[in-house]
């Protein structure tokens, strides 16, 4: 007894309100960007994956800009002076934003100019200079700029009629300061045409011969400004805010709304400035004037602007070698070779881990859903679907089979709503019933209900899902898909349609968490079963992994956990608000990020339970956007081969001794340290376990291959 009142004494002194216990968000996620950053550097990859990794932290840096860094100034802008859960004000966080962004981008540029232009070189890759253009090569691109590039390109001048152009943000600008025939200086500019590729690939019998556009545009530059003389031109570029401005309580049609407020993104004020670093005074004065931006957000560039661009190179053809292996995503020895999926998820559920197991089930599943004629219904949720999707095309087809065919398309995903809207039209065209997501809370949860009319009476099929229903990114992302047929899924699942497309208030769930109902309530539930657990005398363990860590109640439940005495472990690939080895709160908490071929996007949750695991698999971060302006889902996992399929998914995670990076009490992380008696990366063992789960598979038994007829 006086030890359980001695802890508690000592937990009373501790207040998990102060600041000191929590890493500042933009700080945190500007670390996962050094760790991207970390991969370009690294040699054990191949050349054009380095080259990859690179344009990923700048396209990255790109949306921080344009969504984060674009809030905190318009913070500023309106006085407002609170502060975050870390103590910061916009003000703090802005300058210690642009320290470590001023020390990002000097790291990339290093990266690009000392380590991967040279080794391109060496691959017979270039990219030239002006003064490396022979007379052949010059005879090509003198060719290319008049037939191709000179037609579309359009010079904007400024002065008293025509005032400073609203430039697109993210996009390559040139500034041209000129000279008139009396001596007088003007300024104008040229847009890089974005409907070309950024670098021109020259015809060349020794390796690639790459040329930037924007250099194409210097060496014909009086063409553009036929009577004046061209003292400079020097590129630059803009960020601009990119975060929508939707009154959803007075848009009466949200399609609308969002279509116009997708103009103001291209127009939106200026949060980056990026200039040549030898742009002359004279155009860098007249731009850093009319712009009226801090000097915390201007950045010297000395080479190319853009390196989210060299994503061209990387994909370069013909270069395998220097590019990772390629890996075709497994079939899943659960659905190959099978006739019928339904079939199959009647007999049991099934889950399949991806890239490592392949997408084509999921569409599959949609796909003899349109075509049999015993299916009823069929209802989906779509937040990123990409520019191009079979899944649409299947949902079209099953409204033209006369199924009821119902989709909610949540047209507020990020950077991808015009790709949505121009889905939910087509949708309808052919007959769907189609909702726009809900006012107030993006539909970000993952799900496929499809009614099916069978012997027995009426069969509700379900597919949940940690990843969106885009075929492209499934190839890319790491994710985890479930099927079932389970009633109690079902009712679960039918429920939360009725809530999406009509009036109706949330039932006590069978299954399911919910957000932003129940979600949050659901992990603080079972983190303090943890805490009971122990304090009864068993052994409490807690493994998460997530993409996001930030939600504060969450975080605090977790310090406690770790100072009852639980073993904490959390696999977290971005932002991480928690700290580690506090003395006295946490002390039990492991954090680590994996980083490497696949982006990791997975939420998994496991919770010991006193030897009995309950595990979880999510939609949801754990972020107050998710648990509080989300609809989420939460799924378990019953099935004993299922969930100890997800632990030993999760051991294998934390077993990672090169791709994983440790959390420090400092908030740096570190890769694993001490002796390594043999290097274990987790995605490529995933790769190799997927590979022999199916070929042992195929040895034991004779297979119809009419799922995938061109395996490999």
């Amino acid at each position: 007894m006086a030890k359980t009142s001695s802890n508690k004494t000592k937990e009373k002194k501790i207040d998990l309100n102060d600041y000191k216990y929590y890493n500042n968000r933009e700080l945190s996620w500007l670390d996962f960007n050094f760790r991207v950053l970390e991969e370009a550097y690294d040699t054990t990859n191949p050349l054009l994956e380095r080259v990859k990794f690179l344009s990923i932290t700048s396209s990255n840096l790109e949306e921080f800009f344009m969504i984060r860094v674009a809030g905190l100034e318009e913070q500023l802008q309106a006085g407002f002076s609170g502060v975050d859960i870390s103590g910061l004000n916009p003000r703090d966080q802005l300058m210690k934003i642009s320290q470590k962004t001023h020390k990002m981008v000097e790291m990339q540029y290093n990266c690009l100019e000392n380590e991967l232009l040279p080794s391109l070189e060496k691959e017979n890759i270039k990219v030239l200079k002006v003064d490396d253009i022979d007379e052949e090569k010059k005879e090509f691109l003198d060719n290319y700029f008049q037939t191709v590039v000179f037609p579309v390109v359009t010079p904007m001048a400024v002065d008293q009629s025509r005032p400073f152009p609203i430039l697109p943000g993210s996009g390559i600008n040139l500034g041209v300061e000129l000279e008139d025939e009396k001596g007088e200086t003007l300024f104008a500019f040229i847009p890089l045409p974005t409907i070309f590729p950024r670098f021109i690939n020259i015809p060349s019998e020794d390796g690639t011969c790459l040329f930037l556009t924007e250099d194409l545009l210097k060496m014909h530059s009086d063409l553009f400004f036929s009577g004046y003389k061209v003292v400079e031109i020097s590129e630059f570029r803009i960020t601009r805010d990119g975060d929508l401005s939707i009154d959803e309580d007075d848009a009466r049609d949200l399609l609308i709304e969002i279509e116009s407020s997708l103009k103001e993104r291209k127009t939106g004020f200026p949060v980056k400035l990026e200039i040549s670093k030898n742009m002359g005074e004279n155009l860098r004065n007249f731009l850093l004037n009319s712009l009226n931006l801090r000097s915390d957000n201007i950045f010297e560039i000395s080479s190319l602007l853009d390196l989210s661009s060299l994503m061209e190179i990387a994909n370069l053809e013909g270069y395998d070698h220097l590019k990772f292996e390629y890996y075709s995503p497994q079939p899943s020895p659960s659905f190959y070779g099978k006739e019928g999926i339904f079939k199959v998820i009647r007999e049991k559920d099934v889950l399949l881990h991806r890239p490592y197991e392949s997408f084509e089930h999921v569409m599959d599943f949609l796909r003899q859903a349109a075509e049999d004629p015993q299916v009823l219904a069929i209802k989906q949720t779509l937040y990123r679907v990409g520019k191009k999707s079979p899944i649409i095309d299947y949902l079209i087809k099953a409204a033209e089979n006369g199924k009821q065919v119902t989709v909610v398309v949540e047209v507020k995903a990020r950077f991808d709503e015009e790709n949505n809207i121009q889905w939910a039209k087509e949708l309808e065209k052919a007959g769907c019933h189609v909702v726009y997501g809900l006012v107030g809370l993006k539909v970000h949860a993952k799900l496929l209900l499809i009614v099916r009319k069978e012997e027995g009476g009426i069969r509700r099929y379900v597919h949940m899902s940690t990843g969106n229903y885009n075929y492209i990114t499934a190839r890319l992302y790491e994710d985890i898909d479930f099927f079932t047929c389970k009633e109690s899924y079902a009712q679960d699942v039918s429920a939360l349609f009725n809530i999406l497309t009509g009036y109706s208030k949330p039932p006590t769930w069978k299954k399911l968490g919910v957000a932003p109902t129940s979600l949050r309530e659901t992990f603080l539930q079972w983190i303090d079963n943890e805490i009971d657990v122990v304090k009864k005398g068993g052994k409490g363990k807690i493994i998460i992994k997530v993409n996001s860590l930030l939600d504060v109640s969450i975080i605090k439940a977790l310090y406690k956990a770790s100072m009852a005495g639980v073993n904490v472990k959390l696999i977290v690939r971005g932002i991480c608000a928690l700290k580690v080895a506090i003395k006295g709160v946490s002390e039990g908490i492991k954090v680590r990020s994996v980083v490497g071929r696949y982006l990791e996007h997975s939420r998994i949750y496991y919770f010991e339970n006193n030897g009995l695991p309950k595990l979880f698999i999510s939609s949801a971060d754990l972020m107050p956007r998710n648990l509080d302006r989300r609809v989420e889902t939460m799924i378990p996992i019953e099935q004993e081969d299922l969930k100890q399929r997800l632990i030993d998914v999760l051991n294998l995670y934390l077993k990672d001794n090169f791709k994983a990076r440790e959390l420090q009490p400092n908030g740096e992380y570190k890769r694993s340290t001490g002796k390594k008696s043999k290097i274990f990366i987790v995605q490529e063992e995933l790769m190799k376990e997927a590979k022999k789960k199916f070929r042992k598979f195929i040895k034991k038994q004779e297979v119809d291959k009419f799922n995938f007829p061109k395996l490999k």
